[in-house]
């Protein structure tokens, strides 16, 4: 092959190439505004909330050793995940002589979720590395945990019985 032959066809393979690349690229326009009557959609998301555009907190009840003590959610998406699983009974063991652990049911949604967070008394969180609730009776340490997600607050009145509790009944509060 001639070298102006071998040029040639150099420049017919990259023609070629770039047409069938922008044909790809191209697509046809519907000639109706119309929409289509039935739409393929497929999602491997967790189930919506009941209600997916709450975002003020939410009232729970935790009942520990019998006792009942209120606590409040907060509006993000993770803690509106975790709503739909209540009422939820957990045993629960020590985690670091700061925490309460329990595994969850299924993991939470944390799309959206907030930046890591700290632990503090009080916060009932979703610890997402090993899909478990985390409910504080003491604070933990000072710098945020990756993947922690505060999902709300115990009052103040129910934290000092977390620390020795073995299983905890969490509900929507009437």
């Amino acid at each position: 092959m001639t070298p102006a032959a071998r040029s040639a066809l150099g420049r017919a393979v990259t023609a070629t190439a770039l047409l069938l690349t922008v044909a790809a690229c191209a697509h046809d326009t519907p000639q109706s505004s119309a929409p289509p009557k039935s739409p393929a959609r497929t999602t491997t998301s967790a189930p919506a909330p009941p209600n997916p555009g709450r975002t003020t907190s939410m009232n729970i009840r935790l009942t520990v050793d019998g006792r009942q003590t209120d606590a409040t959610l907060n509006g993000s998406a993770t803690a509106r995940d975790f709503a739909t699983l209540l009422p939820l009974t957990l045993n629960l063991s020590d985690f670091h002589r700061t925490e309460r652990i329990a595994d969850l049911p299924r993991g939470l949604s944390t799309s959206g979720a907030p930046e890591a967070a700290a632990g503090r008394a009080g916060d009932l969180a979703y610890y997402a590395p090993w899909g478990n609730l985390a409910v504080f009776y003491r604070d933990g340490a000072p710098e945020p945990a990756a993947g922690l997600v505060i999902l709300g607050r115990v009052a103040e009145t129910g934290i000092a019985r977390l620390a020795t509790a073995d299983k905890v009944t969490i509900e929507t509060a009437s």
